[in-house]
């Protein structure tokens, strides 16, 4: 039996399992990753990852269906129409969730070379890191984030 403050798997009121039903194979991790790499065709997706069709199509299919992709026409001169697939709003927004995992990834399981690449604002060129930030906008220590802290309009809650 689960503990009070973990929430069974099957558990729909997890934020993190509801998410993880969405994003969390390692291939949509990848999809997800060339798109915002700019990647929106299928042979794009299919011939970088080399992964395979049928698996790309169904990983997809669950990324559009879970609101972080959408599907959109377009056609090359003298072609027939195909489908692009974009990132939505919710898509873009997992920016912060990849920054995070290069981030650790970096600090805890470096190359030998260094990192690949670095994360950058676009307008000011200066680097960038992840952090948890209070609505004040003072940045709060990892030591100091409790990710099962009570809503202020209620009693504690599981970790989502």
């Amino acid at each position: 039996m689960p503990r009070s403050h973990e929430p069974a798997a099957g558990d729909t009121r997890c934020s993190i399992g509801r998410t993880l039903q969405i994003l969390g194979d390692r291939w949509s991790l990848l999809i997800l990753r060339e798109a915002l790499n700019g990647e929106t065709r299928f042979s794009e997706f299919r011939d970088r990852l080399q992964i395979a069709s049928d698996v790309l199509t169904q990983r997809l299919g669950v990324l559009i269906e879970g609101g972080v992709m959408e599907k959109r026409p377009y056609r090359e001169a003298g072609s027939r129409s195909r489908m692009a697939y974009h990132l939505t709003a919710a898509g873009r927004e997992l920016v912060v969730i990849f920054g995070a995992l290069q981030q650790w990834g970096d600090q805890h399981c470096p190359h030998p070379d260094g990192p690949l690449v670095r994360r950058g604002s676009r307008t000011s060129g200066r680097s960038l890191r992840v952090a948890f930030v209070d609505e004040d906008g003072r940045e709060a220590p990892v030591d100091d984030v409790d990710l099962g802290a009570p809503l202020r309009h209620g009693s504690a809650r599981p970790v989502a």
